[in-house]
């Protein structure tokens, strides 16, 4: 088949940096469905890759998105180990009615005013689908790294974007990538679920 043809004459020219960022990526959202705590420095080593490689894209909006992820992931490190009471482990918990309400504002606010600048002053391609994209990402990265269970939803609905995005790109295997991230959505939605339904250990007095 021609697509199968096309991924792998992609995948012949594919530089060792990108093929670090697939695979560190896909091992980083692995074990974010489990949840595990080595999820944050298996994403650090991805999103370092993808900043380079959305450069050579001219990708802008989504290798400053990866710049984001970096130091979010720190974030979300931290939070993971020590965002609970009296800074213990952070469970798995809801977004608030509020919280949906700003993070939906302040995406639409930045997906117009990136998207514009895109368009306006840069060489950037899919201006702003790229800013939408990125808009959504860093409300889903957010989410993330505060151990919210909606995450999840934000991802499995801009992961449908960019299988397009890069597939278009002809960035087939990070196409591909985003692909299995569709999938890894569906069972970190339910193992986060099922967590969240266990009780919690009982503590002797």
């Amino acid at each position: 088949m021609e697509i199968w043809s096309s991924i792998i004459e992609a995948v012949k020219g594919m530089s060792l940096i990108e093929v670090t960022g697939v695979l560190a990526g896909i091992l980083g959202v692995w074990l974010a469905a489990k949840p595990s705590i080595w999820t944050w420095p298996a994403g650090i080593v991805s999103v370092a890759m993808y900043v380079l490689v959305f450069w050579d894209a001219r990708l802008y909006a989504d290798m400053g998105l990866n710049v984001f992820y970096f130091f979010t992931s720190l974030y979300g490190w931290y939070m993971w180990l020590y965002g609970g009471r009296n800074h213990s482990e952070r469970k798995i918990g809801h977004v608030s009615k509020k919280e949906i309400m700003i993070l939906s504002g302040a995406g639409i606010l930045f997906t117009l005013g990136l998207g514009y600048f895109l368009d306006n002053y840069t060489d950037a391609d899919l201006s702003y689908t790229d800013s939408a994209t990125t808009a959504v990402s860093l409300i889903g990265y957010w989410m993330m790294a505060k151990k919210q269970l909606e995450n999840w939803i934000v991802w499995l609905v801009v992961d449908v974007v960019y299988v397009g995005v890069y597939a278009y790109k002809e960035l087939y295997l990070t196409s591909f990538l985003y692909a299995v991230f569709l999938l890894l959505c569906i069972q970190g939605y339910v193992n986060w679920k099922k967590e969240m339904k266990q009780p919690a250990p009982s503590v002797m007095a």
